[in-house]
This record gives structure tokens, C-alpha cells and sequence, in this order.
């Protein structure tokens, strides 16, 4: 079996990614909100250059599938009209931002924007982020991301390097200033690291100051209302263009849910899930064969059979192969596709050795009847 293709980066707008059913064209939304405007405008490019179906990503983005050579520069030229488009390729691979959808600071989030525009910025790697998880309670912690902004247990705001339970305290004045510092501490220090909790977990040693204990995260997001409006969520994080029309003013977040903005009420759509007890929102599962060229078998019409067997406390990712891109930490149960069915890792990632091979839908069924 060939191992699958490493690529090294994420895919964006303004450098797409090939997969099976055309490019991915992933949209980053300027601090993690799209205006009615903006939804109905990207649903109808879905239609108008790609195939009509968008993903939700973990990094609060938004992807647009099944987009051509052709329509690719068009495409580009539309969203640039709708105010979702870097200036540049290395803008655009450095703005890696997520924000909380409940108390952020817009200020902030707008200040480090620009910041990460300028040409004094870091050359970052591809997938190293932010997040601004400023509200009362942190509700990003499990989001990926290298520098973070949070509040410490008296409410005060820290600066946080991923894979601490300390962080530095920091005011709104400075708190861009730094986490750009960090950043460029990082830069120069990294050697071949591209991520931050690997590099402090091999030894490295943060500046002064990084000693005032951060809150662990309590917040469980489902699907329902907060005070900024409905969360919903969506089956895989994938909903159609007609679906994606209705949203209206909507906060991403990196848990494939959407938040909708002063919505009393989630509209009744087939793509969208209201139930916090829907056992396929506790399934993580990868675009799969056909759609991912790298895929060894169908993931989500996999997932759908094996959703009525999940116990309540069960949460599953199953991923088309090896490199498990739809959730690259460990999961309590991961199936893995091969060539001959699914193997099945236990507390591991899609890559990590299995607990069994090559597994039939009825073997599968099985183990999760066994599993706690």
C-alpha cells in the first residue's frame, strides 16, 4: 500500500488544494463572521464555479468544492468583490486566526489581522495559528492553534503558548504586540518545528514572564441558543449552497457549527442538525472516496450506517487514510480505511498501529458494542 501524500499545508484560497472532485478553495473570513451578503454570495459561487457543496473546517473556515482550472480565477475575482480575499498568497497563509464566537474582542482581532498583513510579520509555517478565546470561559482550547489570547482565573487577559498551562499576562494595549513577539520567538528558535506544543514538548524553553495559570476549558459546544444567537450544527461540517443561502449573518466556529447571529429560531434545513444528542455529531469523519483521490474508502455514507450503533458515550472518527486530516489528534475510537475494510486504533491517531485490521461493517458494529 502506498503511504498517502504529506502536503504540508493547508489549502486557501488563493492556493488551492487538488483533491478528488476538483480544488478546494478555502475561504478564511475576516474574524471568524460572514454577512448575510457574504453567505448568499459564497453559496452562489458554490453553484455558479464549483459543485455546490461547502465544508466547515476545524480552523473556522469555509470550503468551496469541486472548483475547476478554469473557474478558479473567476471565482477569486468574486470573492474579492465580496471582501473575502488576502492580498497576497503569504498574507493569506499567515492569517491563520480563530475567534471565539461568545465575548471576543473585535478590536483585537481586527488589530492582529493587520498585523499579520504587514511585511514585518514572520514568515510563519502553513499551518501554525492564533486564537483569540477571550471571553469569560475559554471555549477554544481544543482548537488548533500555536499562540493564544485567554483569561486567566481572576479574568485577566494572558498570553498563552499552545501546550502550557501557564501563560503571560498581557493587557488590551499590547496583547498584539505580544503575541507577535512570541511569534518571532518561535521563528527563531523552532529549527525544523512548525508547530508550538512540539517544540516546547521537546525541551524548548519560553522567554520570561510565562508563569500565571490559564482556565481549563468545561465548555462542551452542541448545537442550540446562546446569548448571540442559534448554534447548529452540520453533519461532517458539509451543507449545501441552498442551505448555506438561508444562513444569513453567521459567527464560524472551529467545531463544524455554525453560530447564527440574533437567531431565535434555526431554521428547518435537512443540512443542519438541532439535536445536541445526534449521534453524527459525534462522528468525525474525512470527504473520503471518490471526492479525496488519497481516500481508500468511503467515510461520511460509512459513517451514517454506523451512527444508530454509537453508544452515548462514544465519539468516533473515521478517516480514508493514514494521514487522518479531519481530526489529526488522538480520538478514543478511529477507523482508518485500507484497502481491505477499516482497521480500528483505540486512544490513537488514524496512523497509529490498530487494535484490529481490515474490519467489515459487522465487525465494526461489534466493536463499538464493546467498546466503552
Amino acid at each position: 500500500m502506498n503511504a498517502p501524500e504529506i502536503k504540508g499545508y493547508c489549502p486557501g484560497a488563493l492556493r488551492p488544494m487538488m483533491s478528488g472532485d476538483g480544488l478546494v478553495v478555502r475561504i478564511r473570513p475576516y474574524n471568524g463572521r460572514l454577512s448575510r451578503v457574504q453567505t448568499k454570495g459564497i453559496a452562489a459561487l458554490s453553484l455558479r464555479y464549483g459543485n455546490g457543496i461547502i465544508d466547515l473546517s476545524s480552523r473556522a473556515n469555509v470550503q468551496l468544492r469541486g472548483v475547476t482550472l478554469d473557474t478558479h480565477a473567476p471565482l477569486i475575482d468574486a470573492l474579492r468583490d465580496l471582501s473575502l480575499i488576502d492580498p497576497s498568497e503569504a498574507v493569506e497563509s499567515r492569517r491563520n486566526v480563530i475567534v471565539t464566537p461568545f465575548g471576543e474582542m473585535p478590536a483585537a482581532a481586527h488589530a492582529l489581522t493587520d498585523a499579520l498583513g504587514q511585511s514585518y510579520a514572520p514568515a510563519l509555517p502553513h499551518k501554525f495559528g492564533f486564537a483569540i478565546d477571550t471571553g469569560p470561559k475559554p471555549v477554544l482550547q481544543t482548537a488548533p492553534a500555536d499562540i493564544r489570547l485567554e483569561r486567566d482565573l481572576k479574568g485577566e487577559l494572558i498570553l498563552v503558548a499552545d501546550g502550557m498551562s501557564t501563560g503571560k499576562p498581557v493587557s488590551v494595549e499590547n496583547c498584539i504586540s505580544e503575541a507577535l513577539a512570541l511569534a518571532n520567538w518561535f521563528m527563531d528558535t523552532r529549527s525544523t518545528h512548525n508547530r508550538m506544543a512540539k517544540l516546547l514538548g521537546d525541551g524548548a524553553t519560553l522567554p520570561d514572564g510565562f508563569n500565571t495559570a490559564r482556565q481549563t476549558q468545561t465548555y462542551a459546544p452542541v448545537p442550540g441558543p446562546t446569548p448571540q444567537g442559534m448554534i447548529a450544527g452540520m453533519a461532517f461540517g458539509q451543507v449545501t449552497a441552498a442551505a448555506f443561502a438561508s444562513l444569513g449573518d453567521i459567527r464560524l466556529t472551529p467545531w463544524r457549527m455554525i453560530l447564527m447571529e440574533g437567531c431565535e429560531h434555526v431554521p428547518q434545513l435537512d443540512s443542519l442538525i438541532t439535536d445536541p444528542t445526534h449521534p453524527l455529531l459525534r462522528i468525525t469523519a474525512c470527504t473520503g472516496a471518490p471526492d479525496c483521490a488519497q481516500a481508500l474508502n468511503q467515510t461520511r455514507a460509512f459513517a451514517r450506517h454506523l451512527a444508530p450503533h454509537l453508544k452515548p458515550s462514544q465519539t468516533l472518527h473515521i478517516s480514508g487514510c493514514a494521514k487522518g486530516c479531519a481530526h489529526p489528534k488522538a480520538a478514543p475510537l478511529t477507523l482508518t480505511a485500507t484497502g481491505n475494510g477499516f482497521d480500528l486504533v483505540k486512544q490513537g491517531r488514524a496512523g497509529d498501529t490498530p487494535a484490529a485490521s481490515n474490519l467489515t461493517q459487522n465487525d465494526i458494529i461489534k466493536a463499538l458494542s464493546h467498546a466503552p
